[in-house]
């Protein structure tokens, strides 16, 4: 066995530079954090071959004074706490104290900075850890820090960066971000001398979010605003139709801090369930404020991970938030023609690139500037028509215009100049759904008299789970007393057996919250109902009568959410009259 080393400053800072500077992205991430903690309200940030090459962060935030420029550099040295009792109460988006003796470890450093009480500032050089130089100069109030040559004396690191153009799309991504968790702030980012986004610091989240994603998610979103005794709730949520493949555009800051959430996640996920298809992930961006004292930020170096004294609170909160946003609005689908006409941009302007931190002359010019253009509101074309009003209403359920039934699974409807479509598989299954769900809740599901009753073994893990849920089976409309053994007798069934046998159903049941990780969660329930509905509904390709899909249609309507099928397909969409004419070409 080899012999137990202390191991040198200089090696241990190598290390800690794998932790906290995993790759460029670490090193702009913990430098902008640094920023905002400093009071900046600009922000410039403008990278080189990914970040690889070269980062510069301006701010003009307070700057540091001459005595405590060469001390940031130490391990473990911050502004941002003193003692452990500090790590309690963490309102700062940095207090570990280690981000810049691990970027200096690794690369090439300067740092110009100058506090607003200071006739002169300063500037000072590290490389590799060592300390080269520490100078007066000329320079405004706040902060540059310049690194180059990322990872340059640790090989081993560097030749794991993916290219530069991959580099600088995290970067890109994380620049995204922090627009988003501080719209208070104006940003500008460059690319290689090319300014790729910038924000105005106006405070308007709204103008944020269309200006990164676009008219198309904007206009999808609806706003929501939520307050618990120990949580407030902000932000957009999007229709169904937005849909994505993946988590990445469930976007969560809490305090300010960007985060990744397993309990906001879920908590987002349950109330878009009925909405979405497996494996299909909402689109949200999120602010939950909650007192620092119920929150732990010091979970792991990369900041982005918290833990929340009151986890089911949270939960809760976020989820009805999240369902009264989604719910109160009409969610049938458009379906947008893509029509590609050469347009004019009529409105094209020069663009008027952001000034940089320190050039005060500019900024307020700047910001008056932003005030006159025009930015398209979030709010506006998601104001659609409200329940009673719409296609939904009960007095407008005479207005509308059957026209038929199309290869024997759709039917169309005309109403106010749309036309809509309804899939009779998704319907009558969501219908079915829904009427049996709403007797559970109301407990007022009809149960039917089993003579004989139906004997049924069941293994010991069924039998556990049985008895730890009778209570869950008696509200589901069945009656089952025990006889003898681990034999058990089924006296009474739901009257829905949704085509299903008395056996297979009360099995299918008990074998579901039986391989259940969580035997408890009424979701479960819920999943073996819209399973069982699924089956038992009216298929495609089967021909249905006028009346027939009158009264069908007529009970989806009446639903509280008719949008989706209980597996998240839709149910209806719609064509506007205009995307047909687009498609015939009597208006581009």
């Amino acid at each position: 066995m080899n012999r137990i080393n202390i191991l040198d400053d200089k090696t241990i800072n190598k290390i800690a530079a794998g932790e906290v500077v995993e790759r460029p992205e670490s090193v702009v991430k913990e430098l902008v954090e640094n920023a905002i903690d400093s009071g900046a309200k600009n922000i410039s940030i403008e990278i080189k071959g990914g970040g690889i090459d070269y980062i510069r962060i301006t701010d003009n935030g307070s700057g540091i004074k001459k005595d405590d420029i060469p001390l940031a550099f130490c391990r473990h040295a911050t502004s941002k706490i003193s003692s452990e009792a500090d790590l309690m109460n963490i309102t700062s988006l940095g207090f570990r104290g280690e981000a810049l003796s691990s970027i200096a470890a690794v690369s090439s450093v300067e740092v110009m900075t100058k506090t607003s009480d200071s006739l002169y500032g300063y500037h000072y050089r590290i490389k590799g850890g060592v300390e080269m130089s520490l100078d007066e100069t000329g320079c405004p109030s706040g902060t540059t820090v310049i690194v180059r040559n990322l990872f340059y004396n640790t090989p081993a690191r560097r030749k794991f960066l993916k290219s530069p153009v991959t580099e600088g799309t995290h970067i890109t991504h994380l620049v995204e971000k922090l627009i988003l968790s501080h719209p208070e702030i104006s940003f500008k980012y460059t690319i290689s001398n090319r300014m790729l986004l910038s924000s105005t610091g106006n405070s308007d989240h709204a103008a944020d979010i269309y200006s990164i994603f676009g008219r198309d998610i904007a206009r999808r979103l609806v706003e929501i605003s939520f307050t618990s005794e120990n949580c407030s709730i902000f932000g957009y949520v999007a229709k169904p139709e937005a849909a994505r493949g993946n988590r990445d555009y469930e976007l969560f800051f809490v305090n300010g801090r960007c985060i990744k959430s397993r309990i906001l996640s879920s908590a987002v996920e349950e109330a878009y369930k009925p909405f979405l298809m497996l494996h299909r992930f909402p689109f949200v961006v999120l602010y939950i404020d909650i007192p620092s004292e119920l929150l732990d930020v010091n979970v792991h170096p990369s900041k982005t991970e918290v833990r929340f004294a009151q986890e089911s609170e949270v939960f809760s909160v976020v989820c009805d938030a999240v369902t009264e946003g989604i719910t109160r609005r009409e969610l049938i689908p458009e379906v947008n023609v893509q029509i590609k006409e050469a347009v004019r941009d009529e409105e094209k302007k020069e663009i008027v690139p952001p000034p940089e931190p320190f050039e005060t002359t500019r900024i307020e010019q700047y910001r008056e500037t932003v005030k006159n253009i025009q930015v398209p509101s979030v709010s506006e074309p998601v104001q659609e028509t409200l329940f009673k009003e719409g296609f939904l209403g009960e007095q407008n359920r005479i207005k509308h215009r059957i026209v038929g039934q199309v290869f024997d699974t759709y039917w169309i409807i005309e109403y106010d100049g749309k036309m809509y479509i309804i899939d009779q598989h998704a319907a009558h299954e969501k219908v079915l759904y829904e009427r049996f769900s709403k007797q559970i809740a109301q407990n007022e599901v009809t149960s039917q008299l089993l003579s004989p009753p139906v004997i049924i073994s069941l293994s010991p893990a069924n039998e556990e789970v049985l008895t730890q849920n009778l209570e869950r089976f008696r509200l589901s409309g069945f009656e089952i007393e025990h006889f003898g053994g681990r034999e058990y007798a089924l006296t009474a069934v739901p009257a829905e057996l949704f085509r299903l046998t008395e056996k297979e159903y009360f099995l299918e049941m008990l074998d579901d919250m039986t391989s259940s990780p969580f035997p408890k969660d009424s979701a479960m329930i819920n999943d073996r109902i819209a399973t069982m509905a699924c089956k038992a509904a009216v298929k495609g390709n089967m021909r249905l009568s006028v009346p027939e899909a009158d009264a069908l249609i007529s009970e989806l309507l009446s639903l509280d959410n008719p949008y989706n099928c209980p597996h998240g397909r839709p149910t209806i969409v719609s064509f506007t009259r205009s995307e047909l004419d687009k498609m015939f070409k009597r208006i581009v």
